[in-house]
């Protein structure tokens, strides 16, 4: 549910619709509770609500700020796999020129290939595996079989550059993997989310507040915080798709490097 919603949500649809949905919702709901419970605008029972409050609200700041670092960490580790797999292309772009030049034609024009296919294969990664992927890297590995390495630094850099190929296929592996086992949060995460979301809202709504002017605005911006951290959490879910999602900008740039002119 989560991945179809950042998927197809524009961020700041999303955004905006959570904070009017949450922050509107808490609003009307303290509406009702000050007009159904007048008692509760009294500070009799405030020195117990700060207490629950905050004790409340100290698990939830835990909570949300554990799962937004391990979030945050799978997502620089889908960034570093990227650009490791990048790099590693870049790199074999870039020692294709010691080779003779039908090598490194054929070489080049292999690792293009290859880059986009996997540049087209990148947002449907957790759908399927591309078969045109899969051609256009046995093409790459072909094209570097066919080389003859005839001096000790073709030799050495034909070997390098196996290393290299090897480290993109693993890196394409666990890309693919990644994305297909992305479920986003297991569903006991969203059920601690939404629990003390909903307690950390509800105190402050029968926190108790004489008038309206001073505790609606309260209510709101707890109201805000809460549906911004909750859409943080969303987005920060799946590291493939969404606003904060890894991208195939490593990608871009070694077709950029295979488009240039060889000097």
């Amino acid at each position: 549910m989560s991945w179809w919603i950042v998927n197809y949500t524009p961020a700041w649809v999303l955004l905006t619709g959570l904070i009017v949905l949450i922050a509107g919702g808490a609003v009307l709901l303290q509406r009702y509770v000050r007009r159904r419970f007048p008692v509760l605008k009294g500070d009799a029972h405030n020195d117990v609500t700060k207490f629950t409050y905050g004790f409340i609200g100290f698990v939830y700041a835990f909570f949300i700020g554990f799962v937004v670092s391990s979030m945050w960490g799978q997502n620089n580790a889908a960034d570093g796999n990227a650009r490791a797999e990048g790099a590693a292309a870049a790199q074999m772009a870039r020692d294709a020129v010691v080779f003779d030049t039908p090598d490194k034609d054929r070489i080049r024009q292999s690792l293009l290939g290859y880059e986009h296919a996997a540049i087209a294969e990148w947002p449907h990664a957790g759908n399927s595996r591309s078969p045109d992927a899969d051609t256009a890297l046995a093409r790459v590995y072909q094209a570097y079989d066919g080389v003859v390495a005839g001096t000790d630094t073709q030799k050495t850099l034909l070997a390098t550059s196996f290393s290299n190929l090897d480290k993109i296929s693993q890196a394409r592996t666990v890309r693919l993997l990644t994305a297909r086992e992305d479920a986003g949060l297991p569903w006991p995460f969203w059920v601690v989310i939404f629990v003390t979301s909903s307690l950390v809202i509800g105190t402050v709504i029968v926190y108790g507040v004489e008038k309206p002017a001073m505790h609606y605005p309260m209510v709101a911006i707890v109201a805000v915080i809460v549906a911004t951290n909750l859409f943080l959490v969303v987005e920060l879910s799946h590291p493939y798709v969404g606003a904060v999602s890894t991208t195939s900008d490593p990608l871009q740039e070694v077709v950029a490097v295979l488009s240039r002119p060889v000097p």
